[in-house]
């Protein structure tokens, strides 16, 4: 016996999600909704909408693929309850956690870039060569031009990976420093510090 057809819903706007979900799978990074739009030949409210009801069917606890609004745009991730799964799976270095070396220098230029190493060096107290090289070798930072003057350093500012491995919508979405606790004033005053001699 034949088994019976399943009928696709003919709904012109869960048609136009199932094409952002097809958008989103091959993109290999956050898509912003104008672009979604263009790809998908639709208007950009339109596409709001669909996100929505892609959102509503890939939600944390509901899937094990979740629709996340991240460094500008919508992507996919993994849920969280498959962290430890997707950690064995991907078993290599530049997936494991970043070391208390690796946080400060990214905040530091996630606050404060585009910044170079001795600037970095300055802020920390200690050589910042290696946290540097890990962080670009991740691809959470890259360089963004050389200070001015012959044999300037190269600068350094973070990328859309990193907003998207941090969750952050955009820079802006950054924790204000008051909200850090006890050392926001240590971390604030190191960071005025650089600022003002690199302004002067």
């Amino acid at each position: 016996m034949d088994r019976p057809l399943r009928l696709i819903p003919t709904d012109p706007l869960d048609r136009l999600a199932r094409t952002l979900e097809a958008l989103l799978v091959v993109a290999s990074a956050p898509l912003p909704v104008e672009e979604l739009a263009a790809a998908a030949d639709d208007d950009p409210e339109r596409v709001e909408a669909a996100l929505r009801l892609v959102g509503e069917r890939f939600a944390e606890e509901r899937s094990g693929i979740v629709l996340e609004h991240v460094a500008g745009g919508y992507a996919f991730r993994a849920a969280r309850e498959a962290d430890d799964a997707c950690a064995r799976l991907f078993e290599r270095p530049v997936e494991r956690g970043l070391s208390p070396a690796a946080l400060e220098t990214v905040a530091i230029v996630a606050y404060l870039g585009p910044c170079s190493r001795p600037e970095i060096a300055r802020i920390r107290g200690v050589a910042a060569d290696s946290a540097v090289a890990s962080l670009v070798e991740r691809g959470l930072i890259t360089e963004a031009g050389r200070e001015s003057g012959p044999g300037g350093a190269v600068r350094y500012r973070t990328t859309p990976l990193f907003e998207r491995v941090f969750g952050l919508e955009s820079l802006a979405a950054l924790p204000r420093l008051d909200d850090l606790g006890a050392d926001a004033d240590v971390i604030r005053e190191r960071l005025h510090a650089v600022a003002e001699a690199r302004a002067s």
